[in-house]
């Protein structure tokens, strides 16, 4: 697509957007004055669709009216609450049906899966991670592994990326593993990279897990939601995301998992995971519930859980791809206009469209704390994105929400910023 800098070339963009009426279906953030913000932070909180609202209150007033009867008579009877999420999630997994399920929340979830399907055996005892990997993710696979009484300055595995550069290419994934899988156990590898917005080629990564002997895990945290995903038909073992930020299922919402349905019963059981014709005979007998249901530990939160009901069917009904179409262009127009607007900064993002999701991080160049005072400045100015230290500031148009016209406006907005704080 030929770009051009101009609000009426954004304008005839948006117009002629087939999801633009979508963007009405959200609740739109505005400032103290009542103006609208360009909300460009997505991959770290979806904004709130306007019928969770309504699925909300519904759940309260069933509560209200029905106490614990609601568990089998609400509109939605909670006991089977998650079964609302399944399909919805399976489809933008990439999954079947059974190999999701709407649980917890994703550390808490990727503990569960760590603990199944991380055993050290011998050599094989190290799990594999980008270095600079979102910190609770670290936090999760190092206690892990000393929980198996290892220690984690010698079985954790960073891979970083070549000198001079921000992003890990897949060949250095595959030649790590070639040369020294041997002594993995598990890959643990995210969908994309939260900091640099990198997308992986998740189906690459996982064969070279599996030619080593290794367990393939993914964190899908700005992954689903954003990018199409195969997880069944790649062969990965595992997966975890949250709902809070691609999802839009509000903050602290429900997370979710995927377990292949190659795989046995769960290791740790909670009677929520239980078959759901016996649970409630609560014998001391644990009989797994078929498919990743069987993983569950607790019942679900009811009032985290609806959201996601509301924003899965926005999904269901732009289409994942129409979507990720849609997202391609606006990153596509976010970039020409960094280059053209805003020289100066560094994308550290993959500049090639498959290599990418929502996320575009550029590195604010300059004196110490100048890329904090750029920030400042482009928040002040309405815009709404993330800064993540030392000197990077991650911008995400959302297909479902953001326009053309708002991704103009917050590349001017940066570039008044970075002349405001030189």
């Amino acid at each position: 697509m030929t770009y051009e800098p101009t609000p009426a070339f954004a304008r005839r963009l948006d117009e002629a957007d087939p999801l633009h009426a979508f963007r009405e279906r959200f609740a739109l953030p505005h400032d103290g004055r009542g103006a609208a913000l360009v909300y460009l932070c997505g991959h770290s909180l979806g904004l709130m669709p306007r019928a969770a609202r309504a699925l909300v209150l519904e759940e309260l007033e069933d509560w209200a009216q029905l106490g614990v009867l609601g568990h089998e008579h609400a509109r939605r009877p909670w006991i089977p609450y998650h079964e609302n999420l399944r399909g919805g999630l399976a489809s933008l997994a990439g999954a079947r049906p059974g190999e999701v399920v709407a649980m917890s929340s994703l550390t808490v979830n990727l503990h569960l899966l760590l603990a199944a399907f991380y055993r050290p055996d011998g050599a094989r005892r190290h799990i594999l991670i980008e270095a600079g990997a979102f910190s609770s993710d670290r936090h999760a696979v190092a206690s892990q592994i000393a929980w198996h009484g290892l220690d984690p300055a010698e079985a954790l595995v960073e891979l970083t990326s070549a000198a001079g550069a921000d992003t890990i290419a897949e060949e250095a994934i595959e030649a790590y593993l070639e040369e020294h899988g041997a002594q993995v156990a598990l890959v643990l590898w995210p969908g994309v990279q939260f900091r640099t917005g990198q997308a992986f080629d998740l189906g690459r990564i996982v064969r070279a897990a599996k030619r080593a002997g290794c367990v393939a895990g993914v964190d899908l945290a700005h992954s689903i939601g954003n990018m199409p995903l195969a997880l069944h038909d790649i062969g990965a073992d595992f997966a975890v995301w949250c709902s809070y930020k691609y999802l839009n299922a509000g903050p602290g919402a429900i997370g979710g998992c995927f377990v292949h349905e190659r795989h046995d019963p769960p290791h740790l059981a909670g009677w929520w995971g239980h078959e759901p014709a016996t649970r409630f005979r609560m014998e001391p007998q644990f009989r797994a519930a078929p498919g990743a249901a069987g993983w569950q530990i607790s019942n679900p939160p009811i009032l985290s859980a609806a959201p996601l009901i509301a924003s899965l069917e926005l999904f269901h009904q732009a289409g994942l791809g129409r979507l990720r179409q849609k997202s391609v262009a606006l990153t596509g127009y976010l970039e020409y206009l960094l280059d053209r607007l805003a020289p100066e900064v560094e994308l550290i993002t993959p500049r090639a469209a498959e290599a990418r999701g929502c996320q575009l991080s550029v590195r604010i160049v300059g004196p110490p704390g100048r890329g904090q005072r750029v920030f400042d400045a482009l928040t002040a100015r309405g815009v709404i994105g993330d800064w993540r230290d030392p000197d990077v500031i991650r911008l995400a148009p959302i297909p479902l929400y953001n326009t053309f016209a708002e991704v103009l406006r917050g590349a001017e907005a940066l570039a008044e910023a970075l002349r405001s704080q030189p």
